[in-house]
């Protein structure tokens, strides 16, 4: 089967689960993308640059595979001549109708942001089937588009939601999880070491920096003694939190910024003990899987996708109900550290490792062949 994966905005978990999912795979996936920068360009234009270039290619395709960053429909109607007849998969990674509006952005308060979430629903409306990320994602973007096209003037289509619902399923994100175990600790950790507590999401808004670094000022208030690996990509901007928790909690910070390259990271994973998630906004959660699979122990707040991260029977010892619970738990974890630190939460995350999931994204493609 010759499948061509279609990526827009080809950066970071975009990229990466395109070309390990191309790599694994028993068909031939090719891919079409364009850099990952630009995101909103990306999504008006991007359809007409890669309709040009699958025109241009001579080889045959089976299924196309698209990304949610790409407005399909523009795309098929661009390409008619050639995609007709094949059939075409929507993967969500992410939506414009229920991802937080960054405070830095002028489009809602202009009211030139429905444009983007209109991509989506339409898109999906184009595609024969359409996939998300998680089983959360897939709630969220339903329970969204009532609200989305009930502002619209008439002829709002809400019919329309169904059928998008119908031939919508979940697929989880596939992730290179066996990479981390190469930087797995041959020696036993000091067993005597302060608890390492772990940040290693991105530097923005919608992770919620700013709850996170409160709880740890009030543990150190309390007189806990612990120590914070603060990773994950920053930018230009960031929020002013971050400079103000270098600060703050001085010596307690072993690791501030980036690591220098992969190897770096899985070490400050596997060395981690403790991963406090105060995010408002996770339509997956990579960075939370990774860290499990390295054995690092999540709490969680029981909202967005990380439910289905932790089996049902063990939601009460890894999920927080509000802020005081989650301080309250994070000074519980770091007293018993050594009671955790005999526990394991990697076989939690294990089907996420393309090990697993490439198969069934195989089959579950073979079998979409048959949908025109």
């Amino acid at each position: 089967m010759k499948l061509l994966l279609l990526e827009p905005y080809f950066t970071g978990s975009h990229a990466a689960w395109s070309e390990e999912y191309a790599a694994r795979s028993r068909h031939q996936v090719d891919i079409l993308s364009l850099p990952g920068r630009h995101w909103k360009w990306r999504m008006h234009g991007g359809a007409v640059t890669l309709a040009r270039q699958f025109l241009e290619r001579r080889e045959p395709i089976d299924l196309l595979l698209a990304s949610a960053m790409l407005d399909l429909t523009t795309f098929l109607a661009l390409t008619r001549s050639k995609s007709a007849g094949v059939p075409s998969v929507l993967y969500f990674h992410e939506n414009q109708l229920t991802y937080p509006w960054s405070p830095r952005d002028n489009d809602p308060a202009a009211r030139r942001d429905a444009h983007y979430g209109f991509i989506n629903y339409a898109s999906a409306l184009a595609a024969d089937r359409v996939l998300f990320n998680s089983h959360y994602h897939r709630q969220a973007f339903l329970e969204a588009l009532p609200g989305f096209l009930g502002v619209f003037p008439d002829h709002r289509e809400t019919m329309s939601i169904e059928a998008i619902a119908d031939k919508s399923q979940v697929l989880p994100l596939g992730l290179d999880l066996q990479r981390f175990d190469t930087y797995r600790p041959q020696a036993e950790l000091d067993p005597h070491r302060l608890p390492l507590l772990l940040w290693n999401h991105r530097w923005e808004y919608d992770k919620n920096p700013e709850e996170f670094f409160r709880a740890l000022f009030l543990l150190q208030d309390q007189g806990l003694d612990f120590q914070v690996a603060i990773l994950g990509e920053s930018f230009a901007e960031q929020p002013a939190i971050f400079a103000e928790a270098q600060q703050r909690l001085g010596k307690r910070v072993v690791q501030f910024g980036y690591a220098a390259d992969f190897a770096s990271y899985a070490e400050w994973l596997w060395r981690a003990d403790i991963l406090p998630v105060t995010a408002i906004h996770d339509f997956f959660g990579i960075s939370v899987v990774q860290a499990m699979h390295c054995n690092c122990h999540p709490l969680l707040p029981k909202r967005l996708a990380y439910p289905e991260h932790v089996p049902p029977s063990l939601h009460e010892d890894y999920f927080y109900a509000d802020f005081d619970d989650l301080v309250a738990r994070l000074a519980e974890s770091i007293g018993q550290v050594s009671a955790l630190r005999c526990r394991s939460v990697r076989p939690f995350v294990q089907d996420y490792d393309w090990r697993q999931l490439g198969v069934r994204y195989d089959v579950l493609f073979a079998g979409f062949q048959e949908l025109l």
